[in-house]
């Protein structure tokens, strides 16, 4: 790496809430836009760029800070010079397109809640039943959240092409090839919910371990970065070297999830402990308990996981179970294995002392996290 002087934190943290400030505007003025469209179409239609706009504006921002950094890694402007708008708009379009994912995945989980508010399918179904609708309410709300995802996604697209990335050939791939996966690893998750059960329990991990790595791990950290730094021109090294950073980083990442899914405190997730186990998540962690557990208890899991009445005790006895089988003692090893996989293929980029300190920043939050 660079050996130059390194900057301090402050002025990297500086720089990349400027970035973050700015993606902020970028998705006010464009939702902004969308809204006066809407209204055109029908008042009543609102509401879904309300769900959007609510869900669009919380989180970290980790993804459109990873394509920052990779744009800055490859000699892109910082986010308030003259010919940054293409990274801002690239930020903006992922945040919409994460929001576009966390809808539909809410859906599909029947998660109640995200980020300690009523996810949105909740929130439509409640507005059906405050106001004397008739017909099915959950019904309504799915089908409403469905269409503002979809509606989310499309805007996500729209976003990105005013990049005018057609002069970007290999960003526009990487964006592409990014939204399928994505939805390819979603249906792997649902997928292994129903039939996992009936397979091997030793090919649980690798099962799992594709899940995470084409469902989150991929689009979570790898994509973002690369696609920043193809928006600033890197060569195929360059990336290939982002790529061989992201990847681990963002399946440390989602093993990080998993565990907090199980074991993470509702006051800092936003949701509900032992969540991950009333929806079915056939994890890793849940892979590697069958894999380790003694028969009685895996018979347990077997049993119980994907019972939306599991009961407080009933979670506990599965944290015991994930616990005491080593499951989750492994499932950290692995985490700290590609922690140090990560990090050794970021003190191989050759970037300066700005851009990876930052990565190795967003590095640590992104595995260290507890929600």
């Amino acid at each position: 790496m660079n050996s130059t002087p390194s900057p301090s934190s402050a002025d990297q943290d500086v720089e990349g809430a400027d970035f973050v400030a700015a993606v902020a505007m970028e998705l006010e003025s464009f939702l902004a836009e969308k809204r006066a469209l809407l209204e055109r179409v029908s008042p009543a239609s609102l509401v879904l760029l309300d769900s959007i706009q609510t869900l669009a504006t919380g989180g970290k921002r980790m993804r459109a800070l990873l394509c920052y950094w990779g744009w800055r890694g490859a000699g892109g402007a910082a986010g308030g010079a003259a010919g940054a708008g293409t990274i801002v708009q690239a930020g903006a379009a992922l945040e919409l397109f994460q929001t576009a994912a966390l809808i539909h995945d809410d859906i599909i989980d029947r998660s109640d809640t995200r980020r300690g508010r009523p996810s949105v399918h909740r929130q439509f179904t409640t507005l059906h039943q405050s106001s004397s609708w008739a017909l099915d309410g959950e019904r309504f709300g799915h089908a409403a959240a469905i269409l503002a995802g979809d509606l989310c996604l499309s805007l996500s697209e729209e976003m990105f092409a005013r990049i005018g990335a057609g002069a970007h050939s290999t960003a526009r791939e990487v964006f592409n090839v990014m939204r399928a996966e994505v939805m390819a690893g979603q249906y792997l998750d649902i997928l292994e919910e129903v039939a996992g059960p009936s397979q091997p329990h030793g090919t649980a991990v690798a099962r799992a371990s594709a899940i995470i790595r084409y469902k989150s791990a991929k689009y979570s950290s790898e994509h973002p970065l690369v696609l920043g730094g193809a928006l600033a021109g890197a060569d195929g090294a360059l990336l290939e070297g982002y790529s061989a950073f992201a990847l681990p980083l963002g399946e440390a990442f989602q093993l990080r999830d998993d565990i907090l899914g199980v074991f993470g405190n509702p006051a800092t997730t936003g949701k509900p402990a032992g969540d991950d186990l009333r929806e079915g998540k056939r994890t890793v962690l849940i892979g590697l308990t069958m894999e380790c557990a003694k028969e009685a208890d895996r018979s347990f899991v077997h049993e119980n996981l994907g019972r939306e009445d599991l009961s407080d005790g009933e979670v506990e006895r599965f944290r015991a179970i994930l616990t005491d089988s080593g499951a989750l003692a492994r499932a950290e090893e692995m985490i700290a294995v590609l922690r140090a996989q990560a990090f050794e293929a970021l003190e191989r980029l050759p970037l300066g002392a700005a851009t990876a300190n930052a990565l190795a920043a967003l590095g640590e939050a992104a595995i260290s996290r507890s929600a």
